[in-house]
C-alpha cells in the first residue's frame, strides 16, 4: 500500500529526537493532551458518582457570564486563545518555501476538490456517530451531551460556528497535521501513528463517557487512514467543522424532536 505522508527527513534536517519529543510534549500540554488528562480525572469522577452515568450530563458549549455582553466577550476570548497550539505548530513546520505548510498537509491546491471530499466525509462519520450515541444513551455508555449552552441571542449561532472552527482546526492540525509529520521524524511507522494518534482523540472525549472513546477512536483510525494514504488536511478541517456545526446549532432541534434520546436528564 502506498502512503503519501511526507517521509522522515534525513538526518541533520531536523531537531534532535529528544528535542522533538520535548517539543511534542509541550504542544499537547498546552491543548489536546491537556483535555486528554482532564477527560480521563472527569470520567473517574463520573463513575465512581452515585448517580448513573447514563443519568448525568454534560455541556460543549456553556455560557460564561449571566451578562450577556461579557458572556460574548468571554466566549471569543475563549475561542482565540484555544487556537494558540494551531498557530504554535504552524510556526514549527513552517518551510522557508512553498508550500509553507506542505509538511501539515496543506499546499493551497485543489481547494474545491478537498471541501467536496471533506462534505462527502461528514455522512461517513456524522451519521454513525450519531447511531453510536443513540445507542450509548440507551446503554447507559454516554454521558448526555448538550452542545449548546448558551443563551437565545442575536451571537449565538455565530458563536457556535466559530466553536466548530475551533474544534476542528485545533484537533486536525495537531493530531492530524503535526503529530503525523513529527512522528514520521522520529521513525515512526504509519500505522503506529494512526493508533497513537486515535487513541489520543478518542481520550480527550472520555468525560462523556466509554461511549465516546469508542466513537472517536473509529473516527480517528478512519482520519487517519485516509490522511495518510492523501497526505491532504482540507478535507477533514471541512468534514470535522461541518460536523460540529450541524451538531451545535441542530441539537435544540433534535432535543425536542426526539426527547428520549437526545434531551437531557430531568
Amino acid at each position: 500500500m502506498n502512503w503519501v505522508v511526507a517521509p522522515p527527513a534525513p538526518p541533520g534536517a531536523t531537531p534532535s529526537r529528544g528535542r522533538i519529543w520535548w517539543e511534542i510534549a509541550i504542544v499537547l500540554a498546552l491543548g489536546l493532551g491537556q483535555s486528554a488528562i482532564y477527560a480521563v480525572v472527569a470520567l473517574a469522577y463520573r463513575l465512581t458518582s452515585e448517580v448513573a452515568l447514563g443519568d448525568q450530563s454534560t455541556t460543549l458549549n456553556p455560557s460564561r457570564s449571566d451578562r450577556e455582553l461579557f458572556d460574548l466577550i468571554y466566549q471569543l476570548l475563549s475561542i482565540a486563545f484555544a487556537l494558540a497550539p494551531v498557530l504554535l505548530v504552524c510556526y514549527l513546520l513552517w518551510s522557508p518555501t512553498r508550500p509553507r505548510l506542505g509538511a501539515l498537509g496543506l499546499d493551497g491546491t485543489r481547494v474545491g476538490r478537498d471541501i467536496a471530499r471533506g462534505a462527502g466525509l461528514v455522512a461517513a462519520i456524522g451519521i454513525p456517530g450519531l447511531g453510536l450515541y443513540a445507542g450509548g444513551r440507551a446503554l447507559g455508555l454516554f454521558v448526555a451531551v448538550n452542545p449548546g449552552g448558551l443563551g437565545d441571542h442575536w451571537w449565538t449561532v455565530p458563536v457556535l460556528l466559530l466553536s466548530a472552527v475551533r474544534a476542528a482546526a485545533q484537533e486536525e492540525f495537531v493530531v492530524l497535521g503535526y503529530l503525523f509529520a513529527r512522528l514520521r521524524q522520529l521513525g515512526w511507522g504509519i500505522w503506529p501513528i494512526v493508533i497513537a494518534t486515535s487513541v489520543l482523540r478518542a481520550s480527550y472525549h472520555l468525560y462523556q463517557g466509554p461511549g465516546a472513546f469508542v466513537g472517536n477512536l473509529l473516527m480517528g483510525l478512519l482520519f487517519g487512514f485516509l490522511f495518510a494514504r492523501t497526505g491532504r488536511l482540507l478535507p477533514f478541517l471541512v468534514a470535522h467543522f461541518l460536523v460540529d456545526a450541524v451538531v451545535f446549532v441542530g441539537y435544540p432541534l433534535a432535543a425536542a424532536w426526539w426527547p428520549g434520546l437526545f434531551g437531557l436528564p430531568g
